[in-house]
C-alpha cells in the first residue's frame, strides 16, 4: 500500500496552504475528469490514487458527471443544461485541471473529448482558458494510453488551456494495483511529481499561451 504524503498542518484530511500560497488560505484546487464511465475502471482508481497522493496544500476534486453531458452542440451553447453549467462552474473554481484517460482506438473516450469541447466555450470566456492542465492515463497494454494522452493534450492546447509537456502513461495498469489501492511505488512517485509540477504551474504568474498559432476554442464548420 502506498502511503500518501503527510504534513503536520493537516486537519481532518484538509491540508492547509503554505505561506505565500493561494489567496484566502484555501487549498489549491485541481479539478479531475476521468474519461472512463465505468465505475470501477482502472483509470478511476488512478484518479483516486492522485487524490490521496496530492502534495500538501493541494486538493484533487473528482467531477463524475461526464455521462450526463449532452453532446456538444453550438445551438445549445448559451443554455446547455445543468450538467454543463456545473462543469463550467467547477472549472472556473479550479486552479488547474487533471485529465485521466483510457485509450479507445488510439484516442480518448468521446465523453472526455466532449467535456473538453464544452469547456472550450463560450468563445472568449472559456472556463479553462489559461489554466494549467495535465494528462495521464493507463491501459492494460504496455503503451499506457499514450496516444490518447497526446490527442487530449493537443485538444486542450487548442481549447486554450496550458497543458504540461510531461506525459505519464501507465502501462499494464492492472498490475499496478492491489485491489483498489495503488501498490506500485514507481507509479505513485511519478504521479506525485506530475501533481507537484501541475501545482507549481498553477501558482506561477505565467499566463502566456502555450502555442501562439492556436486559437482557443477553434471550430471547423
Amino acid at each position: 500500500m502506498i502511503v500518501p504524503p503527510t504534513d503536520s498542518s493537516t486537519v481532518e484530511g484538509v491540508r492547509s496552504v503554505p505561506a505565500g500560497g493561494e489567496a484566502a488560505g484555501r487549498p489549491l484546487r485541481i479539478l479531475t475528469l476521468v474519461g472512463s464511465l465505468r465505475r470501477n475502471s482502472w483509470n478511476r482508481r488512478l484518479a483516486l490514487a492522485a487524490k490521496s497522493l496530492a502534495p500538501p496544500g493541494v486538493e484533487v476534486v473528482l467531477w463524475e458527471r461526464l455521462a450526463e453531458l449532452p453532446h456538444y452542440n453550438e445551438e445549445l451553447e448559451h443554455a446547455p443544461g445543468p450538467a454543463v453549467e456545473e462543469l463550467r462552474a467547477e472549472a472556473r473554481r479550479a486552479d488547474a485541471l487533471l485529465f485521466v484517460t483510457p485509450e479507445y482506438n488510439g484516442a480518448p473516450p468521446s465523453a472526455l473529448k466532449n467535456a473538453i469541447d464544452w469547456l472550450s466555450r463560450p468563445a472568449g470566456a472559456a472556463p479553462i482558458a489559461g489554466k494549467p492542465a495535465a494528462v495521464t492515463g493507463g491501459s492494460v497494454s504496455s503503451f499506457g494510453a499514450l496516444w490518447a494522452q497526446q490527442v487530449a493534450r493537443r485538444a486542450l492546447m487548442i481549447a486554450g488551456a496550458r497543458p504540461l509537456e510531461r506525459e505519464l502513461p501507465v502501462g499494464k495498469i492492472d498490475q499496478r494495483f492491489s485491489g483498489e489501492e495503488l501498490a506500485d511505488e514507481a507509479t505513485a512517485q511519478a504521479l506525485r511529481e506530475l501533481l507537484r509540477e501541475l501545482a507549481e504551474a498553477a501558482r506561477s504568474d505565467d499566463t502566456e499561451p502555450v502555442a501562439a498559432h492556436t486559437a482557443p476554442g477553434r471550430r471547423e464548420a
